[in-house]
């Protein structure tokens, strides 16, 4: 999930789970002085017992893969919306969302009927993260989080500012487990330490996952009724207006278009209707009633021209999830492509 280790602009390319699953580990943290020190300020942060904590720290190892799958790719790197969305929006991803949202339909209905987002919105979500838990990750948790807090890549712009987040992630992964009486080193995730079949962090895990199956419970790997209803709530949690669409189409009035402007804010809502069409955007239909901010969202297609949408407060609360706008689309297309191919009669379908 989430917002954890991708660009702003760009869902990162997930790698293939198995073969990642099987890349190498490294030393462990047992004789990391940084390592012991962090667990110290751990146990003091989520009144943990500090001697579990370091014991626990120790068994984790250095996973030179996962250092790797965070380093940015190299300048000049091109961003290919066309060549993204075809990953997400295929065939057999489409026919899984359909299955899952016909499975899922009761619980489905009650999230939206709580919080107000729509199905389309919660199926394309889990199916961008893990293929409707096919694809959930094979790293141990430990050592991702462990990875990312103390070896995270020191080319990386934002190294002090990511490894000081995967500390934080890093303590509150070892209160959850604590807390629901797990084994912290026997659940598996992504590379960036991200559980379930939504790909919640744990910091996420503790904040917005709930028990939407009424046992008792939250299970986020086994239960696809506490995964929906968690996500809704995430939504909820940042601002999803129900009944809002997410974006617009666009068009320019090349004589008055000022991109530089329309697109220093990136995908922050900020130009009313107004000022948008004063910078050279033309709206139509839905688009003109809007009464909210607006962001052009631009969505480069590598050698091509890119793509623009006039993107909404709801458009933004995706990338609350994940901050990227590459990604929040993916999530949006796939839900509608499942929508759609669900409505359509048996006999167009196949």
């Amino acid at each position: 999930m989430n917002t954890w280790a991708t660009s702003k602009k760009q869902h990162s390319k997930k790698k293939p789970a198995q073969a990642l699953a099987t890349a190498p580990v490294g030393p462990g943290y047992a004789q990391r002085s940084d390592a012991m020190q962090a667990a110290h300020e751990i146990a003091s942060a989520h009144d943990l017992e500090p001697a579990w904590v370091r014991q626990t720290l120790a068994q984790a190892r250095y996973v030179p893969a996962i250092a790797k799958a965070v380093t940015p790719p190299a300048v000049g790197v091109a961003k290919n919306w066309a060549a993204y969305r075809a990953r997400f929006i295929e065939p057999q991803r489409i026919q899984a969302a359909v299955a899952f949202w016909r499975a899922q339909r009761a619980a489905l209905l009650r999230a939206q009927q709580q919080t107000g987002v729509p199905p389309e919105i919660i199926v394309g979500i889990i199916g961008i993260e893990t293929l409707y838990g096919q694809h959930p990750g094979n790293y141990r948790v430990l050592d991702a989080l462990a990875t990312l807090a103390f070896d995270f890549p020191a080319s990386h712009p934002r190294a002090a500012e990511r490894s000081a987040y995967f500390r934080g992630e890093l303590g509150h992964y070892l209160s959850l487990t604590q807390r629901s009486a797990t084994d912290p080193t026997s659940l598996r995730g992504s590379y960036a330490g991200a559980m379930g079949l939504p790909q919640f962090m744990p910091s996420s895990w503790g904040k917005y996952a709930i028990d939407f199956d009424g046992d008792g419970k939250i299970d986020l790997f086994a239960s696809a009724a506490d995964a929906i209803g968690s996500v809704a709530n995430y939504f909820k949690a940042f601002g999803w207006q129900p009944g809002l669409a997410t974006h617009y189409p666009v068009t320019f009035d090349v004589q008055k278009l000022d991109l530089p402007t329309l697109l220093t804010p990136d995908i922050l809502p900020t130009f009313s209707v107004g000022r948008f069409q004063a910078h050279g955007v033309l709206l139509t239909g839905d688009a003109l009633q809007h009464t909210g901010k607006l962001a052009l969202i631009e969505l480069q297609n590598g050698d091509d021209s890119p793509s623009y949408v006039a993107g909404t407060d709801n458009f933004y609360t995706i990338t609350r999830y994940n901050w990227s706008s590459y990604y929040a689309m993916a999530v949006i297309e796939l839900g509608q492509a499942a929508k759609q191919a669900l409505e359509l009669p048996t006999h167009v379908r196949q």
